[in-house]
Formats: C-alpha cells, sequence, structure tokens
C-alpha cells in the first residue's frame, strides 16, 4: 500500500504540542521544558534551511557523520562548510539579527572503510536504489549510536532526525521508515520530516546563496559521483 503520511505536517503537530506545552509550564521550569534534538547533516546547504526552521523550537546539536564521502579532501570541504555556517548562524543569534536558540555541533569519525564494506555487492545499483537505502541506515544507526554516547555524558536528546529528507533526490519515506524503526530499537523519539515541504528545498538553495556554501553536485560517494560524470559527459555537446 502506498505511504500516504504527511511527514511535514507531523513535524509541525509535534512543534504545535511542544510550543503548547511550553507556554504552559512555570517560568522557572521553562528552560529544561524546551525540547532538544540532536540532527544528522548531511551537507551545509541542506542543513541551511532545515536549522533555520528548527533552530526556533529545539535546542540544537548537530552531528556530521558520512563516511560516504569517500574522497578525503571532498570530506574536509564540506564538514568545515557546516561548520562555518553553524558558527554564523549562532553569532547572528547573539547579536539578536537571527531568532532562534544556539547550535551546538559534534563532529563524527571520517570512516569512509565502513561506507565500502556496507556497499560491497551493490556498487552497480543506480542511485536512488538498494546502496542508497542501506547509505541511510548506516548513517542514521551511528546518529543514534552518538545520541546514546552523548546522553551517556549527559547530554539532554528528546528526538532525533536528519536533514537527509530535504533532497528531491533522497526517499523521504524510506528515511522515516529507517528512523522509526530505530527510536524503537533505541528508545528515542524520532522527529518524523519531509524539509522539502513548504518550499524548504527553495529556502536552501537561496541561504546557500546568502551565505555562499559550496553546494555539491553528487551525494558524496566514488559511485554517485562516476554517474554524474557519466551524465556530464552525454550532455557536454548538446
Amino acid at each position: 500500500m502506498e505511504n500516504k503520511r504527511n511527514y511535514q505536517r507531523e513535524l509541525e503537530k509535534i512543534i504545535e504540542n511542544n510550543e503548547k506545552q511550553l507556554k504552559d509550564c512555570s517560568y522557572s521550569d521553562s528552560d529544561n521544558m524546551i525540547p532538544s534534538l540532536f540532527i544528522h547533516a548531511c551537507c551545509a546547504p541542506c542543513s541551511s534551511y532545515c536549522l533555520e526552521y528548527l533552530c526556533k523550537y529545539f535546542r540544537i546539536t548537530v552531528f556530521y557523520y558520512n563516511p560516504n564521502i569517500t574522497f578525503e579532501a571532498e570530506y574536509v570541504h564540506r564538514v568545515e562548510e557546516e561548520k562555518r555556517l553553524i558558527a554564523e548562524y549562532n553569532q547572528e543569534m547573539k547579536a539578536g539579527s537571527r531568532e532562534g536558540y544556539e547550535i551546538d555541533v559534534v563532529e563524527g569519525k571520517y570512516d569512509p572503510e565502513n561506507f565500502y564494506a556496507m556497499a560491497k555487492g551493490l556498487e552497480m545499483v543506480p542511485e536512488g536504489g538498494e546502496r542508497c537505502f542501506k547509505c541511510f541506515e548506516l548513517r542514521l544507526r551511528e546518529t543514534f549510536e552518538e545520541a546514546k554516547r552523548q546522553m551517556a555524558g549527559g547530554r539532554k536528546i528528546d528526538y532525533i532526525t536528519t536533514t537527509l529528507t530535504i533532497s528531491p533526490l533522497k526517499n523521504a519515506v524510506k528515511l522515516n521508515e529507517i528512523g522509526e524503526a530505530m527510536q524503537d530499537e533505541y528508545g528515542v523519539k524520532w522527529l518524523p520530516s519531509d524539509f522539502k515541504k513548504k518550499n524548504g528545498y527553495k529556502r536552501s538553495i537561496e541561504l546557500s546563496a546568502e551565505y555562499d556554501l559550496y553546494r555539491q553536485d553528487f551525494c558524496g560517494c566514488v559511485y554517485s559521483k562516476a554517474e554524474r560524470d557519466k551524465q556530464k559527459d552525454l550532455y557536454k555537446d548538446i
């Protein structure tokens, strides 16, 4: 049966309920009542809108874990852009020119060997297929594992999600299904999302231009780059 869920509407309902609880609580409890979000980030352009939208409602910790980026120079470039964007957002919030709670960031281990092990036997699968689904699972599982480690160290985490659903090329239904399965396994709430809705993807393009963010033209892995290069070759003389 086709999935007809509106993940964006579900997210809005959660925010609405949280905001009502925050409004109804006593002033002394209000700081503890602000929900905290541990969000997996794939890159700065995708993060731009997601963080702008969510930082008004959650205390956010960004988790940057992307072993699919199989070129080290590309990885370094992307993670530095992520940190730069967060630093600029935080500076604006301190100055009062941006509304929201300051954002923290945790960089995961760069371990492309885990991605290659996961992709073994799926090298020739086209983009958007089973290899991508396994990659989603790899990154989200490490996000839940890191959240567990952070919570053991005293960090408050109420929800987990990913910026990946902002991309028109990523399967939001599959991402939410994986996240919800892990929610049950790890006992931390998954925050449903489809960030491309409500012009989210359009806004991410605008923010990328505003902050002069590096926008890559492939997801990060060697297989997506090969597919992208092949497409460029096909159309270079047109």
